[in-house]
C-alpha cells in the first residue's frame, strides 16, 4: 500500500516561485485525488488570449501560469469561493482598482490583484470582504497554494469541522506540521484570522483564529483517516 500523502513532505523546500507553487498542485491532484493533473485541465492559450485582449491588459505570469496548469479543475478550484473562468476576470475600479480572479460563494468577498503590481510576475494579493480591501499574501504563487488547499478541503468527502477548545491546541502542533504559509486573513477579517495549515500523513488542517474560540478544518485521505481524526481531537464536531 502506498503511504498517506503527507503535503508538509511535499512542501519541504518551501514556496519560493511560482514553479515550487505548481509543482505542489501537480502533486496534490495526483496524491490526493487519484486524477493526476492532464493538459485538459488547464485552459487553453486562446482563452486566456482573449481574457487578455477584453480586458486590455497582460495577465501576470503566476496567475497565467496556474489558469494553464489547472484553471478548469473544479475539484480543486470550485467548491467553496470559486476561481472565476478566465471569462469572468474583471476589474474593481473602487479603492484605486483590483484585477479580481476569485469570488466568495455568496458574492460576499472577492481576491484580486493591485492594478498598480500587474507589471509583476508574481504579484500580491488583495481580499475584500465589504469593509475595504486587505493584504491577503504578498504573492500569487502563494495564493494559488492556498486557494487549491482550502477548496480541495471544504470539498473532500472526508471533511469535518470543529470549535476547538484550547486544551486541544497542543494535538495540533504536536502532531502535525505547519505549512510553509505565512498567516493570512479570514475574508470575513481579522477576527477569525490569522489562518495557518498544518499537515500530517493522510490529513490536511486549517485552523482559523487564535483565541478560545478558533476553528479547525480538516480532511483526510480516507473515512478510516476521519474516523481516527475524531478520535485525536475529542470534541463536538459539525458533521
Amino acid at each position: 500500500m502506498d503511504p498517506a500523502p503527507d503535503a508538509s513532505l511535499a512542501l519541504r523546500a518551501g514556496i519560493h516561485s511560482p514553479a515550487q507553487a505548481l509543482e505542489f498542485v501537480r502533486w496534490l491532484a495526483a496524491a490526493w485525488t487519484d486524477r493526476p493533473l492532464t493538459p485538459a485541465d488547464g485552459c487553453p492559450e486562446s482563452e486566456l488570449a482573449a481574457a487578455e485582449a477584453r480586458l486590455g491588459l497582460r495577465l501576470p505570469a503566476a496567475l497565467r501560469a496556474g489558469y494553464a496548469l489547472f484553471g478548469r479543475r473544479d475539484d480543486l478550484t470550485r467548491n467553496q469561493d470559486p476561481l472565476l473562468p478566465p471569462s469572468g476576470l474583471h476589474i474593481d475600479e473602487e479603492l484605486g482598482g483590483v484585477l479580481v480572479f476569485r469570488d466568495e460563494n455568496q458574492s460576499c468577498a472577492s481576491w484580486g490583484i493591485p492594478l498598480s503590481a500587474l507589471g509583476q510576475d508574481d504579484p500580491p494579493v488583495l481580499v475584500e470582504a465589504g469593509n475595504g480591501r486587505i493584504p491577503f499574501l504578498d504573492r500569487m504563487s502563494l495564493a494559488w497554494v492556498e486557494l487549491v488547499l482550502t477548496e480541495f478541503l471544504l470539498g473532500s468527502p472526508h471533511y469535518d469541522a470543529c470549535e476547538l477548545p484550547s486544551a486541544l491546541l497542543p494535538a495540533l502542533h504536536e502532531h502535525h506540521a505547519r505549512l510553509p504559509l505565512p498567516d493570512h486573513p479570514m475574508r470575513a477579517g481579522w477576527n477569525d484570522s490569522p489562518i495557518r495549515w498544518y499537515a500530517a500523513p493522510g490529513r490536511l488542517l486549517r485552523h482559523d483564529g487564535l483565541g478560545s474560540h478558533s476553528w479547525l478544518h480538516a480532511c483526510t485521505r480516507t473515512p478510516a483517516g476521519l474516523d481516527t481524526l475524531h478520535a485525536d481531537f475529542p470534541t463536538r464536531w459539525v458533521c
